[in-house]
């Protein structure tokens, strides 16, 4: 038996985009390269998480600057090197095209990786990139990778989503690659970010979360 214990937290990734209806880039990249930063360690020591979605990052402190993961709940351990899962794990939202054909293996490392990029998204737009009320309709446009590129956003964080969404999961970046972005080179003390305001109330993470 392992026993994890978490500390007290102060409020979950997915409430606090929805209250600010989106994030600009600079605070953006900073807490996504908490979260990938999360990704990337647990694929390192064989972990992989499968259930990944906005709700599982919370807060570790008042300011809101510092993330961490709540549970390891449906996470896989990885044998021998094989990162390969079967059926579906993940949100209906944030589930990977390869993760929608429940008797055929897929890596399990590569549908994080797509989970992340819902999250990216998510984060900076203010909704999810694959939606609708009929989930049909949203699983085809998820296969086909349907989704909409906003204007707003710079042309690094349009680059880093769009080889994050890669149909094919061995043309998708990794997690260690996601890290090593310029997009995500927030250090740079001469960068400035682009503040977005967002009015429309389709711009909105949605109250349902699975």
């Amino acid at each position: 038996m392992v026993y994890v214990f978490f500390g007290q937290s102060y409020g979950n990734m997915h409430t606090y985009v929805r209250t600010c209806k989106g994030l600009d880039e600079g605070e953006a990249s900073q807490l996504f390269y908490q979260m990938v930063s999360t990704v990337a360690h647990c694929h390192s020591n064989d972990v992989v998480l499968r259930d990944l979605k906005l709700r599982k990052f919370v807060f570790k402190n008042q300011e809101r600057t510092h993330l961490t993961l709540s549970n390891f709940e449906d996470a896989y351990i990885i044998e021998k090197g094989d990162d390969c899962v079967y059926g579906r794990h993940d949100c209906h939202f944030y589930i990977s095209p390869e993760g929608l054909q429940t008797e055929v293996k897929h890596s399990g490392k590569a549908a994080d990786v797509w989970s992340l990029g819902v999250m990216l998204y998510t984060i900076l737009v203010g909704h999810y990139p694959f939606r609708d009320l009929e989930s049909n309709i949203l699983f085809c446009k998820i296969q086909r990778c349907d989704f909409i590129l906003p204007e707003f956003l710079s042309p690094k964080a349009k680059c880093l989503i769009q080889n994050i969404f890669r149909v094919d999961p061995s043309e998708r970046l990794t997690a260690p690659e996601i890290l090593d972005h310029p997009w995500l080179s927030f250090h740079d003390s001469q960068k400035v970010w682009r503040t977005i305001s967002y009015q429309d109330d389709d711009q909105i993470v949605p109250q349902f979360c699975c």
